[in-house]
């Protein structure tokens, strides 16, 4: 005669004959669900920027860099924002090197100089950028 030990050990034995997907699938697909609810937030600007007004053509969704001018000389690539010129540029090489189209779309605030939006411009040519596009707002 088998001992209480001996009959709760072949009990467990009979019980383990497969292991439960399910929850490891449940757990997925809700980790599924966060990364779409997240993933548009982590592509806006640094900040706001009040675009100009303008006739303009829809861009095509491509793989790019986009940097931004605020108000007082703020300056951003993509979500990141830039202390200073130089910080910008070093910032804006890395993201070129690895972007496959190298496209810049400059952002500027309508209150931005006219100097300060040329001098980016040609901070994207120096670091490699093949096309460069100035961001506006649809006429209504």
């Amino acid at each position: 005669m088998k001992s209480d030990a001996e009959r709760f050990a072949d009990f467990e034995e009979e019980l383990m004959t497969g292991i439960n997907v399910t929850p490891l699938v449940d757990v997925c697909l809700v980790l599924v669900i966060i990364f779409m609810v997240t993933t548009p937030l982590l592509s806006r600007p640094a900040f706001d920027v009040k675009l100009p007004v303008a006739t303009t053509q829809e861009g095509e969704e491509k793989d790019k860099v986009t940097i931004s001018l605020g108000k007082g000389d703020r300056l951003a690539i993509d979500a990141q924002e830039a202390k200073t010129v130089a910080e910008l540029k070093v910032m804006l090489e890395l993201k070129l090197q690895l972007s496959e189209s190298r496209i810049v779309v400059l952002r500027a605030d309508r209150e931005a100089t006219h100097g300060r939006l040329t001098e980016l411009m040609s901070l994207a040519k120096e670091a490699g950028a093949k096309s460069i596009s100035i961001a506006t707002e649809q006429k209504k």
